[in-house]
């Protein structure tokens, strides 16, 4: 390999974010990669989007193992953490699994962060464990369509999605999603990590996660969370847009920060710039 081509994301991924499977009582595993100190009752934990997944956050990792103990999970139906037993699943869902799995890992604390729909799954385990989770980073949160007045929204997403994935495939969903997650100057290293993440999905999951959307809402974290709340957004997100992330920073009474020369993927596109605003949570 030429020195200025940088090693695949697989190499990275195995050298600095390896990954391990967590099993639990239930006979269910979800699998996890971490770098830092093991040892650590606290630590940052990276939930994914929906297109995504842990590798996603590999970069973030990077940039930020050094200071505290960084987990990222496959949420479950997603790289090797076996899937729901519910087809339409809904928070307590999620929520089961993610505590189960941070007992199992040894985090009595930690700083919660959720990017898009991974953002509905984070407001929905703080609810849950507010001892658990001391500050909650909501990156471009999906909002969700389950509240009564976005059914008819609600059930056009749901078939255009489920259609896609049943006519497209998986690797169709990831021939140009990268189109839709970055900014426009998004260099090719960064849409290739984004087609990449993408195109290791699984279909049972990534149709539960849809049914999840659906159904889930992030309005039910309004007035609901213990602990300070922090929403970040992309400059160029056009998937949640900045407008979009501001209001739901006001609902949930908390702080908005718009994330320069990014896009709805920021954790992908600007990887320093979210580890040094995690840091700064935690400082």
């Amino acid at each position: 390999m030429d020195r200025d081509t940088p090693p695949p994301i697989e190499a990275l991924l195995a050298s600095e974010f390896p990954e391990r499977l967590v099993s639990l009582s239930s006979g269910a595993r979800v699998a996890w990669r971490e770098a830092g100190d093991p040892r650590s009752s606290l630590a940052v934990v990276l939930l994914h989007g929906i297109s995504s997944g842990a590798a996603s956050w590999l970069g973030v990792a990077r940039a930020l193992h050094a200071r505290v103990r960084v987990l990222a999970w496959d949420a479950p139906g997603y790289g090797g953490s076996t899937p729901l037993r519910r087809p339409v699943p809904v928070d307590d869902d999620y929520s089961l699994v993610l505590e189960q799995s941070l007992h199992a890992l040894g985090v009595r604390h930690c700083l919660l962060v959720g990017h898009s729909l991974g953002a509905l799954m984070a407001a929905g385990f703080a609810r849950r464990a507010p001892g658990v989770v001391q500050r909650l980073a909501l990156i471009s949160p999906a909002g969700g369509y389950g509240a009564p007045d976005r059914a008819e929204q609600r059930d056009r997403v749901r078939r255009s999605r489920l259609a896609a994935l049943a006519e497209k495939g998986i690797a169709g969903l990831a021939a140009d999603i990268d189109r839709r997650l970055v900014s426009p100057a998004a260099p090719e290293s960064v849409r290739r990590q984004v087609r990449w993440s993408t195109a290791r999905l699984t279909p049972q999951g990534y149709a539960q996660a849809v049914e999840f959307l659906c159904a889930g809402d992030l309005g039910r974290s309004v007035g609901a969370l213990a602990m300070p709340v922090d929403v970040w957004v992309g400059e160029h997100d056009i998937v949640t847009p900045p407008d979009a992330c501001a209001a739901w920073a006001s609902r949930l009474q908390g702080r908005c920060v718009t994330l320069a020369a990014a896009g709805h993927a920021s954790p992908v596109e600007q990887p320093d710039a979210v580890a040094d605003g995690l840091a700064h949570l935690l400082s």
